[in-house]
């Protein structure tokens, strides 16, 4: 035990235990307190590891976590290292996690990780879609109103996107993504990421939506699918290209600029509306 206490998030491996990272291993085994999402999977986890944990583990899942966060945010005050591994992927990403970070920061006790696997990441880059930019929008909600109400909202969001969703809602949240966002739309299925019966199934939303009413899915599921297709701009009139130079050069812009301006606004080439001013 030392004066200060420290809580280190484990990124655990999200089926295959080999990826799991030397690190990984070290903090299991140095810990004084392991709080665990399932602590029958971790004690297996660590049996494949070849990994003895000497320090106390504690559950701490979604239905204790409230609970559990000043028994453990004690435990940090005190001076004793705490490590927190939830079933896979990295702590608080849809996962137990955020209260204890929150209640270890507040607390002035330093917070850090072992990186590893991620769902989400590992996901994108599987799915064929642009990575450069996304956005993660963890579960949808669990009722149809609410749940169709939110992807109206992300219809038209140009990233990426990236959901997880339990196997028995699948088939509802694909066929109303379908809805919402076009038949049509791009996307991937992935499921049981790194274990014996992973699968990637890259089809169009309405087809994903098939796909699962009639195959029925199983495992643990993220979804990934295309940002909205960039609208093309609709060029305006002549006379709508003339009247905004001209008032942009009555607020005292010249003429060369008002046309630069214009031609940037409208996404349209600088000749092309010069040639429309002085026709």
């Amino acid at each position: 035990m030392s004066e200060v206490g420290r809580l280190v998030l484990l990124g655990a491996p999200l089926g295959n235990p080999a990826d799991a990272s030397a690190r990984f291993r070290e903090v299991l085994a140095a810990a004084d307190v392991v709080a665990a999402e399932d602590t029958r999977r971790l004690t297996r986890l660590a049996r494949d590891l070849d990994v003895t944990v000497p320090g106390r583990i504690v559950s701490y899942f979604e239905g204790n976590e409230e609970r559990r966060t000043p028994e453990l945010a004690d435990v940090l005050v005190a001076g004793y290292t705490v490590a927190l591994v939830t079933d896979g992927g990295m702590p608080s990403v849809s996962d137990p996690g955020y209260r204890l970070v929150r209640a270890a920061l507040d607390a002035g006790v330093p917070v850090t990780a072992a990186p590893g696997p991620s769902a989400v990441t590992t996901a994108l880059a599987l799915s064929g879609l642009p990575c450069d930019r996304f956005c993660f929008e963890g579960f949808l909600p669990r009722t149809p109103g609410a749940r169709r109400s939110r992807l109206r909202a992300l219809a038209a969001e140009d990233r990426t996107l990236v959901f997880f969703e339990a196997p028995h809602r699948i088939a509802g949240a694909l066929a109303d993504l379908a809805e919402a966002f076009g038949a049509d739309r791009p996307a991937a299925l992935c499921r049981e990421l790194t274990k014996t019966y992973e699968e990637v199934v890259r089809r169009p939303l309405g087809e994903l939506a098939e796909w699962a009413a009639e195959g029925d899915p199983r495992g643990e599921i993220t979804l990934v699918v295309a940002g909205a297709p960039a609208t093309p701009a609709v060029r305006p009139d002549d006379e709508t290209l003339r009247a905004a130079v001209a008032e942009r050069e009555a607020a005292g812009l010249s003429r060369r600029d008002a046309i630069t301006e214009v031609a940037t606004a409208y996404g349209l080439r600088r000749r092309e509306v010069y040639a429309v001013v002085h026709s």
